[in-house]
């Protein structure tokens, strides 16, 4: 059976270790912190996460860049030269266009490679929800999953991999063009903290509004046991946004709920999902459920 490379782009939130246990690579989105511009490296090289959390509390003007068609061309063909076929998960096309370009780059790059085979999924979720879905593809993999079966297994079980958060504030996601009318009616509610989550068409929807931070932490566990399937979900992931004792918090809530029937790892944010929903943001992921569509408020 050929070889084949797993590839996906900067808002997977996998860390060198996970990356390095799977031969998972990723393409590098690109971000604008006050003007001045820095690769999403997902290891925080260039900038450290309290640096760049810190810079976003203080006002710093912030933009996002997907990874665009030059990207994946060169990215690809490094692939495609050392004899390997093509996994690609991008970030869900309804915050990115990233998977779009992923496509065309695949439809030139078949010119020159009739017989390669390039699969280029949109995930329909980023963060470590999409991490999930990478994870599950590289253990597939090293099991000796053929990359026909991999694909058509992370097709099928995409929408089971969910993530729930509790922001501090909308206005970030607001900005980033992430959430539509949702942001208008929860943005002048004092003290009153949105629960987002991306739904099953990849949309982040702010689809609650809980009354203080402790409040939204316990709803965010509630979510997260409730959707998680613990015969397949073997570890609970919270990541954040600069908020390490609200990510403590929310993983003793969860495991007050299933206990010691999966382990827990905290993580930080990466700088586009972080970037995008602001510091103080907290998210909890698991696989299990199928995500619905949720009606915009």
């Amino acid at each position: 059976m050929k070889d084949y490379v797993i590839i996906s782009d900067s808002t997977c939130e996998l860390d060198k270790d996970e990356r390095q246990r799977y031969g998972i690579e990723y393409l590098n989105m690109h971000f604008t912190l006050d003007g001045v511009e820095y690769p999403a490296d997902l290891d925080w090289k260039m900038i450290s996460a309290k640096d760049f959390y810190t810079a976003m509390r203080n006002g710093a003007k912030y933009k996002s860049a997907q990874v665009n068609e030059a990207q994946y061309l060169e990215g690809f063909l490094k692939i495609l030269e050392s004899g390997k076929d093509i996994l690609s998960i991008s970030c869900s096309s309804a915050l990115s266009a990233s998977v779009n370009f992923s496509r065309t780059a695949k439809e030139k790059l078949l010119k020159k490679f009739p017989d390669a085979k390039i699969y280029c999924i949109d995930a329909l979720s980023s963060g470590y929800a999409m991490g999930l879905l990478c994870l599950k593809a590289g253990e597939m993999k090293r099991k000796g999953a053929s990359i026909d079966a991999v694909a058509e297994w992370v097709e099928a079980n995409k929408k089971r991999s969910n993530q729930e958060g509790a922001v501090d504030k909308l206005i970030y996601l607001k900005q980033a063009g992430r959430v539509s009318a949702t942001a208008a009616f929860f943005g002048g509610l004092l003290n009153v903290k949105p629960i987002v989550v991306c739904d099953s068409l990849g949309r982040n929807v702010a689809v609650e509004k809980v009354k203080g931070r402790h409040a939204s932490l316990v709803r965010v566990a509630e979510k997260i046991a409730d959707e998680i399937d613990v015969k397949e979900c073997k570890e609970v992931r919270v990541n954040h946004a600069d908020c390490l004792e609200d990510a403590e918090t929310l993983v003793a809530l969860i495991k007050e709920k299933l206990g010691d029937k999966v382990t827990y790892r905290i993580g930080n944010l990466g700088p586009i999902v972080g970037g995008s929903s602001g510091p103080g943001t907290v998210v909890g992921y698991a696989f299990g459920k199928n995500m619905r569509a949720q009606n915009d408020r």
